[in-house]
């Protein structure tokens, strides 16, 4: 079972000034993202800032989504934590708001062994009878799910369906696309590669660049999956200096001032994260305007 093929987005959460969800532009957003093609929406991801909110403020997210979708896409909740009990318990309850599936990070910090890592995907699937796509993203958690990992946990687990794969390592993704076959829909987790990733089998993208241009990520995708991989590669080569200027800090700080820069008030970021730094503004905008965006203040 494929939870979905196509352009996923990793949403951004919007803040007030005094950093409360700003639940309008929140379904703003939404809108505009199914408006404009995407194909599924993914809440309370990495990009969504779900570390530093509560767990009533993750579930609300979540519930205020799949109401404001209303079915015309699929809703996919971030409920990956590095405590394993606590993951499978959150999974249990964004199962009762009516999500369509799950993102589930390895767990950080704590840098679990394969096994380790095997048993926490058996608890969490076990736990809830939704579709799950694990995350893999070294970079910020400290563990990197192998490959061989990744196929047995999908052996073992049958409503694991699909892993977004953001190691950046291609190599590493045609061994696992290699080793799974169609058992596993792989998602580009990297804006920067996802016509790399297409090319090795992949069914999509979780993109943060779906949220400035949802529209170019769709057709990118679409296009690839339609036959059409000349427009793909040039829509893909033409966007990644945005793709590339959405990470020069750390997500979700460039996404957010980009957001901003264009006209919708994503607000601040909660510490730790902080400000786009006065360096990287500049440039940036400079590229939102090569992009053909319009800048506030243009």
């Amino acid at each position: 079972m494929t939870l979905f093929s196509g352009a996923g987005v990793a949403l951004i959460t919007p803040f007030h000034q005094d950093k409360s969800v700003n639940y309008e532009m929140l379904g703003r957003l939404i809108d505009r993202q199914i408006e404009s093609g995407t194909d599924a929406l993914i809440v309370c991801g990495t990009t969504g800032e779900p570390a530093t909110m509560s767990e009533e403020e993750r579930l609300s997210v979540i519930r205020y989504a799949v109401e404001r979708t209303g079915g015309r896409i699929p809703v996919i909740a971030g409920t990956g934590g590095n405590s394993t009990g606590h993951a499978a318990v959150f999974s249990k309850k964004a199962k009762a708001l009516g999500v369509d599936g799950l993102l589930v990070v390895t767990p950080y910090y704590n840098k679990a062994t394969q096994n380790g890592l095997i048993e926490h995907y058996r608890m969490i699937a076990s736990a809830v009878d939704l579709p799950i796509i694990m995350y893999n993203v070294p970079s910020r958690t400290g563990c990197n799910l192998l490959p061989e990992t990744v196929l047995r946990i999908a052996e073992e687990c049958p409503n694991v369906v699909g892993i977004k794969e953001a190691s950046g390592n291609i190599s590493q993704v045609a061994k696992l696309a290699a080793l799974c076959g169609n058992r596993l829909a792989i998602y580009s987790g990297n804006d920067d590669q996802i016509v790399p990733i297409l090319s090795l089998g992949g069914k999509g993208v979780i993109s943060v660049l779906s949220n400035v241009v949802p529209d170019v990520v769709h057709q990118i995708v679409d296009s690839y999956l339609n036959g059409d991989i000349v427009t793909a590669k040039k829509l893909q080569l033409q966007y990644l200096p945005l793709a590339n200027a959405l990470f020069t800090e750390v997500n979700p700080i460039p996404v957010k001032a980009a957001m901003q820069m264009i006209g919708y008030d994503a607000g601040g970021l909660r510490l730790p994260l902080t400000e786009l730094e006065e360096a990287h503004r500049a440039p940036l905008m400079l590229v939102l305007r090569e992009a053909g965006l319009t800048v506030v203040g243009d």
